[in-house]
């Protein structure tokens, strides 16, 4: 049934995307004393190469999940510039990426919401001395946008509609000096393609979208795509989005795995990138690669890496239990799919593509070795959690039939 309240919130967590991410790589500092300046509306932390070179080492440290180092390089900086948002945001960043392989855990929601309040505060105290800084209004659509975002998926719609609006809100004044920074164009770039996407996939919004400037969906794509080939600070969060936007809007499968296959040498440790990029190996067909890359991806969840858990693992099964299938290996096979089906269930996601087409494979491995009982075990169970109108409850239905008339 539809509900207009949670596409409210939906729709202000896709325009406040464009707030948010237009910071959310970091930006960079001079070194100086910790105290506050005596005319901080005078004082930009933006835009400065000196502390870029100091600080990127903190930043790779998180994209690939060394949240410790990074947490610690980034409490160095709060040392120093206490008074300024930058280093709380880059904290609150720090506890979103740890959220990204798996955004069911909650574990790290409240360490998230209080650095970026925090942020909030120190730039709200910037802003309103000076009306103009441009730099406040950065970090003000940035915190809210992030807050916002993690509302949204813990469907807290109201929360997110109101931080979603003051994202909007801070991100206009931000606008107001395009000049000021060239990764403004990555805020542009995603608005202009979601003002548009979302008309077209949600028509039931329409009326509340007059509210909206209307953007344009291939001049954001073209943006997008000039600020991760050109950008520093945004460069990475514009990579992820490029390399989402392609393969499952733009269905441009082979310009997304080449993003993706960047991105994975690039931060081999990022359990999301490590699986984005062996689904787009597996989905083109590439499965010689493919094997490979998913082997690793299951060898670093069985070694409990950082990121890397059951969410992952049920893709790894179920990809490897293809693959290996389509070698003819059916052991192997079996093997993969019924870790495929043990990863869903640790995690509850027993209504999910991966899991029932698991067991509907297991019961066809099962049906052309003779086992009928095996096969009938797992045909039952897909029909048990899968609703009528999916293609694997017909099919196993229809299996059972053929079980019975043999």
């Amino acid at each position: 049934m539809f509900n207009p309240i949670r596409k409210i919130g939906e729709v202000a967590v896709f325009y406040l995307l464009a707030a948010s991410l237009s910071l959310s790589m970091p930006v960079m500092v001079y070194a100086q004393s910790q105290t506050e300046p005596s005319s901080i509306s005078n004082t930009s932390l933006l835009n400065n190469m000196q502390l870029q070179i100091e600080i990127t080492e903190a930043v790779n440290n998180m994209y690939n999940f060394k949240h410790e180092e990074a947490s610690v390089a980034f409490k160095a900086l709060k040392y120093r510039f206490g008074w300024h948002p930058l280093p709380y945001f880059l904290l609150g960043l720090n506890e979103w990426w740890k959220i990204v392989p798996n955004q069911n855990v909650t574990l790290y929601d409240e360490r998230l919401l209080s650095y970026m309040d925090t942020a909030i505060a120190k730039a709200e105290k910037l802003y309103y001395q000076d009306k103009d800084n441009v730099e406040a209004a950065f970090f003000l659509a940035a915190a809210y946008g992030f807050k916002g975002r993690i509302h949204s998926e813990r469907r807290n719609w109201r929360k997110a509609a109101v931080n979603g609006k003051n994202a909007l809100k801070y991100l206009e004044e931000s606008k107001k000096k395009p000049d000021f920074s060239p990764e403004l164009l990555f805020g542009d770039a995603l608005y202009n393609y979601y003002s548009v996407w979302i008309p077209e996939n949600y028509p039931l919004l329409k009326p509340i979208l007059i509210f909206f400037k209307k953007g344009d969906k291939e001049l954001g794509l073209k943006q997008l795509r000039e600020v991760s080939l050109n950008a520093f600070y945004t460069r990475t969060e514009a990579q992820y989005f490029l390399m989402r936007l392609l393969a499952t809007e733009e269905k441009d499968v082979a310009g997304s795995l080449q993003i993706a296959e960047y991105l994975h040498q690039t931060f081999p440790d990022n359990a999301y990138f490590h699986r984005y990029y062996a689904r787009l190996l597996y989905t083109s067909g590439q499965y010689i690669q493919a094997r490979g890359v998913t082997l690793d991806l299951l060898e670093k969840i069985d070694s409990g890496a950082r990121g890397y858990e059951a969410t992952s693992g049920r893709y790894a099964g179920f990809f490897l239990g293809q693959i290996y299938d389509s070698f003819g290996n059916k052991d192997q096979a079996e093997h993969y799919y019924k870790r495929a089906v043990d990863f869903s269930e640790r995690i509850d996601a027993t209504n999910t593509g991966y899991y029932l087409y698991s067991l509907l494979s297991l019961g066809e491995i099962a049906s052309e070795e003779g086992d009928k009982r095996e096969a009938k075990k797992y045909f039952k169970l897909v029909k048990k959690q899968a609703k009528s109108s999916h293609p694997s409850y017909k099919r196993a239905h229809s299996a059972l039939k053929s079980l019975r008339r043999g």
